[in-house]
């Protein structure tokens, strides 16, 4: 199974996109998240990846309301992400309608807080994201805005020996400009974190990058500027899944 999972960003309740995670290059693609989020659904697409950049700047969630929307009416298993820190915020997000749950700060900051939401979640539910700038693979949280000195590996080790299934990884170099993903990256993560299931994110050009992802041994892809952009199409993920599904 190989999923492709665009990305919804979210700002001030608008769909917006950036360039390496910096916020000053925000561009409001959308006043409206849902329609979005329907017109995947319509082409067979089973994941949603909602990122809530209001929550990632504050450090708990803002916007609950696009998450209950999308959850509402669609059906579309939606990952929230954006601020999610406590147990009450996890709680609320799956109240809201989230179907998982991604967190990256708090797994930086309490990693024993988070690998116990995997224990009392279940690793279904609670997904971690290890997002690095790969000339020194230290761990960047806080929407990106805050650079840690927690090795990659060794953070993904620390969860993986506790139970967690699910990781998403970005090389924040290269969200956002479509320069390919770093497979090298997302090849050592596969080769020393063998049972994982890798969401690549970052950098993403076309359908050919989704196959060779898939081909190296990660299990999805989140995609966004290069759908937005109209460069990967709808009916291009039309003919992926018919040729690969999902």
């Amino acid at each position: 199974m190989f999923d492709i999972i665009p990305s919804i960003w979210l700002m001030n309740g608008k769909c917006v996109r950036l360039k390496r995670g910096d916020f000053a290059t925000q561009e409001v693609i959308s006043n409206n998240p849902l329609e979005i989020a329907q017109a995947f659904q319509d082409h067979g697409i089973r994941w949603l990846h909602l990122v809530d950049l209001d929550g990632a700047r504050r450090g708990s969630p803002k916007n609950y309301h696009i998450l209950e929307a999308i959850a509402g009416y669609t059906d579309l298993k939606v990952d929230f992400t954006g601020g999610i820190a406590t147990d009450g915020d996890v709680l609320k997000s799956f109240e809201y309608g989230a179907y998982a749950i991604t967190a990256a700060s708090v797994a930086a900051t309490f990693p024993e807080r988070f690998a116990q939401w995997i224990m009392s979640y279940g690793r279904e539910k609670i997904f971690l994201a290890a997002d690095t700038n790969p000339d020194d693979h230290k761990i960047k949280v806080r929407g990106w805005t805050k650079k840690t000195e927690i090795d990659l590996f060794d953070h993904i080790d620390f969860f993986y020996e506790r139970g967690l299934k699910y990781l998403k990884c970005s090389d924040v170099t290269r969200d956002g400009v479509m320069e390919g993903p770093n497979f090298e990256l997302y090849k050592e993560i596969v080769d020393k974190f063998p049972t994982i299931h890798l969401a690549a994110s970052g950098g993403v050009r076309n359908t050919d990058d989704f196959k060779r992802l898939k081909d190296m041994g990660v299990t999805a892809v989140v995609f966004g500027r290069a759908f937005y952009e109209g460069i990967i199409t709808l009916q291009d993920l039309d003919k992926f899944m018919a040729e690969y599904g999902q």
